[in-house]
């Protein structure tokens, strides 16, 4: 009776656990799609996504390839996160290709991500992806609205040649020396932490996507 017992509870757990990562993977694939604009529930998403990136593969810091990370399978080192590199996937909209980057950051409660959306100049945003842990509902947790995900779409990373990344700036401010955007009203911090987050997450990209722009 032990033993059946014990096959019983190792067989649901190992049905569990398959449901519970393939939930994880449709939510990531949907933050991904947001990311480029397209809102899919989460019976679509893995169809939508596998339709619209072509490729996903990992890059050095230096924004070279990494030969033999390609692939957009889940298991794939971009998706997973698996291996050493920064991943980078491909995506084509009505035939122009752009190129989603993941972000990790920190809040006012807990870690704040996403991911940015480049057009293929290396330069120009084309769409925002926020989450959060647990920022304050009504403050913070503002970040993941479209309200203010939208006021990144047409900025510039790069100027002059040099990568600058985008400022969040309290309402009414401005940065003389970047593309910005409005934080939320009264979550300054969770507003500075993704300033910050743009900055350092994308920052690491930044020979990746000046080689883009200077092939452009």
């Amino acid at each position: 009776m032990v033993i059946i017992v014990a096959i019983g509870l190792a067989f649901t757990h190992q049905v569990l656990s398959d449901k519970q990562t393939a939930n994880v993977n449709i939510d990531k694939m949907q933050q991904i799609l947001r990311s480029l604009r397209v809102d899919a529930s989460a019976a679509k998403a893995d169809g939508i996504y596998r339709d619209l990136v072509k490729s996903a593969y990992l890059i050095t810091p230096e924004g070279t390839k990494i030969e033999g990370t390609e692939g957009i399978e889940p298991t794939d080192p971009a998706f997973s996160g698996e291996g050493e590199g920064l991943p980078v996937f491909e995506a084509e909209i009505e035939g122009s290709k752009k190129y989603v980057i993941p972000m990790h950051g920190a809040g006012l409660w807990g870690p704040i991500w996403g991911y940015l959306s480049v057009e293929d100049n290396g330069n120009t945003v084309y769409g925002s992806e926020f989450g959060h842990a647990g920022e304050t509902p009504g403050l913070g947790a503002e970040i993941v609205n479209l309200s203010f995900r939208n006021q990144f779409k047409g900025k510039e990373l790069i100027k002059n040649g040099e990568f600058k990344s985008i400022a969040v700036v309290k309402p009414g401010r401005t940065d003389p020396e970047r593309d910005y955007v409005d934080g939320i009203s009264g979550g300054t911090i969770t507003s500075k932490g993704v300033d910050a987050m743009l900055l350092k997450s994308v920052g690491q990209y930044k020979n990746f996507l000046l080689q883009l722009n200077e092939g452009k």
